[in-house]
């Protein structure tokens, strides 16, 4: 059976930012931590050694496939920040045409910094992402 890679853990999120050696790149990490945390409501928790989660659902594929993963998430990575928003939400490209500067991927949208974006917009992506996940996955 498949394992995931990616699990909440018990390590420190203040830990982890504090550890970001690029200090622009901690600032950053910092005030998306107060924004997912504020916007969301929820606690945030580290997902594997580098993701910083809020919330969390319980996903089953036809295919079998299941597990866990966070509602939203973001992670300070080396080359961009990665934000994490819900994979299949058709309604979010209307949102990041008006967010700034970014590139994305089916779940993931990549920013070099939040200067770059709408805080605003960012905030709204987040409460659709939550619950667009909340309502196609209400038992988690």
């Amino acid at each position: 059976m498949y394992e995931l890679k990616t699990k909440q853990t018990d390590a420190s999120v203040i830990a982890f930012i504090e550890g970001i050696d690029h200090l622009q790149k901690r600032a950053d990490a910092f005030q998306l931590l107060d924004i997912f945390t504020e916007t969301t409501g929820f606690e945030a928790k580290m997902w594997g050694p580098s993701i910083i989660g809020f919330g969390s659902y319980h996903y089953k594929y036809a295919s079998g496939h299941e597990g866990d993963a966070p509602l939203v998430g973001f992670s300070p990575r080396k080359a961009r920040i990665s934000l994490y928003f819900a994979p299949d939400d058709t309604e979010r490209a209307a949102l990041l045409d008006k967010f700034g500067k970014y590139t994305a991927g089916k779940g993931c949208v990549y920013v070099n910094k939040v200067a770059d974006i709408e805080i605003e917009v960012l905030e709204a992506l987040i409460v659709q992402s939550v619950e667009f996940l909340q309502r196609v996955y209400p038992s988690g």
